[in-house]
C-alpha cells in the first residue's frame, strides 16, 4: 500500500490535492486526527489522506512517535502545500471563507502565523513540498499528477523556471540564478518569443556564457544526484530563475530537463511563470 498524507495552510491547495489523487486512483480521506494515522487498514493499493492544524492541536507532541510507528507498517510520503502569507489574505478575502483557526479574538492574519507555527513540526518532515502562491488550480492539478503519479520508489526531479519579479519558489531545493547571462528582451525582434522557440534558443547559444553555465549546473548535479539517490531521496526541485522567468530561465530548465531525462527514471519540466504566454 502506498500511502499519501497531504497537509499543508489552509487556503494553500490541500482539497484541489485531494481530489487530483482520487482522479489517479487513490482513495482518499479528508480531515483525519493525527493518532489515527497508524489505525489505517490496507484495504487500498493508494490512500491519500490530508491533515490539518485542526488536528495537530492535542497531538503534535506525539508526532514523532506515530510517524515512527506508521513507518514500520506501511510506505508512505508527507506532501506539504505552502502559500505566501500575502496570497492566502487575498484567497481568503475573495472566497469570503472562514479560516478554521479564526474565533472572535483571532483575526485572520493572526490565524494565519498561528496555523504556520502549528504545522511547522510536520513541515520538517515533508518529503515534497509544493509553493502554490503562483499556481492555479489547473497547474495544481498539473504538478499532483506530474509528480505522484510515478509510484516506483525512485528519485523524481523538478527542472522548473520561474521568473525573480514574480517571486522566488519557496519550494526549491537548488536555485540558479541566470540573471547575469545576456537578455533576449532586449532585442526587439525576438523579445515576445520564449525560452522554447528557435530565436531565443540561437540567440542564447551563441554566447559562451550560456553554455559555461549550462555545463556548471549540469555537473553539480552530476556530481550530487548519487548522494540523493543513496539517501532514498523521493523528490529533488531545482529552480533556474531569470528577470521574467521566459528566455533564459526557461531556455537552461528545458535544456537540463532533456538532458537528465536519459539518465533518470522520473524527470518533470514545469515553465512556472509561461503560463500566460503559451
Amino acid at each position: 500500500m502506498r500511502l499519501v498524507i497531504i497537509s499543508g495552510r489552509s487556503g494553500s491547495g490541500k482539497s484541489i490535492a485531494l481530489h487530483a489523487l482520487e482522479d489517479l486512483g487513490y482513495y482518499c480521506i479528508d480531515n483525519l486526527p493525527l493518532d489515527l494515522l497508524t489505525q489505517i487498514k490496507p484495504d487500498y493499493q493508494n490512500i491519500a489522506i490530508s491533515i490539518d492544524a485542526r488536528n495537530l492541536k492535542n497531538t503534535l507532541s506525539d508526532l514523532d512517535k506515530i510517524l515512527k510507528t506508521l513507518q514500520e507498517k506501511y510506505e508512505y510520503e508527507i506532501v506539504y502545500f505552502d502559500t505566501d502569507d500575502t496570497t492566502l489574505l487575498k484567497r481568503f478575502n475573495a472566497t469570503r471563507r472562514k479560516h478554521p483557526l479564526t474565533d472572535e479574538n483571532t483575526s485572520l492574519k493572526e490565524a494565519l502565523e498561528y496555523e504556520k507555527q502549528l504545522l511547522k513540526p510536520l513541515l520538517n518532515y515533508a518529503d515534497l513540498h509544493v509553493d502554490t502562491t503562483h499556481t492555479n488550480i489547473r497547474q495544481l492539478f498539473d504538478i499532483i499528477q506530474q509528480r505522484l503519479s510515478y509510484k516506483e520508489n525512485h528519485l523524481s526531479i523538478l527542472f522548473q523556471s520561474f521568473g525573480y519579479k514574480h517571486g522566488v519558489p519557496q519550494d526549491a531545493d537548488f536555485i540558479f540564478d541566470a540573471r547575469c547571462l545576456p537578455n533576449p528582451y532586449w532585442h526587439k525582434t525576438i523579445w515576445n518569443k520564449t525560452g522554447l522557440d528557435k530565436e531565443i534558443i540561437d540567440y542564447l547559444e551563441g554566447f559562451e556564457q550560456v553554455q559555461e553555465m549550462y555545463d556548471d549546473i549540469k555537473q553539480f548535479i552530476e556530481k550530487w544526484l548519487p548522494a540523493y539517490h543513496s539517501e532514498n531521496r523521493r523528490y529533488l526541485t531545482i529552480s533556474i530563475g531569470c528577470t521574467g522567468g521566459r528566455h533564459r530561465s526557461v531556455y537552461l530548465a528545458q535544456k537540463l530537463g532533456v538532458h537528465f531525462e536519459k539518465t533518470e527514471n522520473h524527470v518533470v519540466i514545469r515553465h512556472r511563470d509561461l503560463v500566460d504566454v503559451l
